[in-house]
């Protein structure tokens, strides 16, 4: 007699896609915390004379353990794309925002640097 198969009901919960412009990374003695930010300058048609910025953030908790595996599979995709495509270079406009951002950065050594997302 063939072994009673058993079913079993799966359903999946898709998040939205996400761009993630910056990412910072926390971590405590048991988990590390990955926060992916997207900031969106936008445009209030209600006031113009104050900025308005769109902040969203998606949050990834894990243990220490996983994080270091997250850690060896993302050297190792990378590796496998660089050695497909090429080498992963910085952009050169983003080169040259860097080169820019350190001459002002330098001009202005008495002022604290505060980011600036407003362009």
């Amino acid at each position: 007699m063939p072994e009673q198969q058993k079913k079993i009901n799966l359903s999946i919960n898709e998040g939205a896609e996400f761009f993630a412009h910056e990412l910072s990374i926390n971590f405590n003695p048991t988990q590390f915390i990955f926060d992916f930010k997207c900031i969106t300058p936008r445009n209030d048609l209600r006031s113009k004379e104050v900025p308005h910025l769109n902040i969203k953030h998606n949050v990834i908790l894990t243990d220490v353990f996983h994080a270091k595996q997250i850690y060896e599979l993302l050297g190792k995709v990378l590796g496998d794309y660089e050695k497909k495509y090429s080498k992963i270079e910085m952009p050169k406009a983003l080169k040259k925002a860097q080169k820019d951002s350190k001459k002002k950065k330098d001009e202005k050594t008495t002022k604290e640097s505060i980011p600036n997302y407003l362009g």
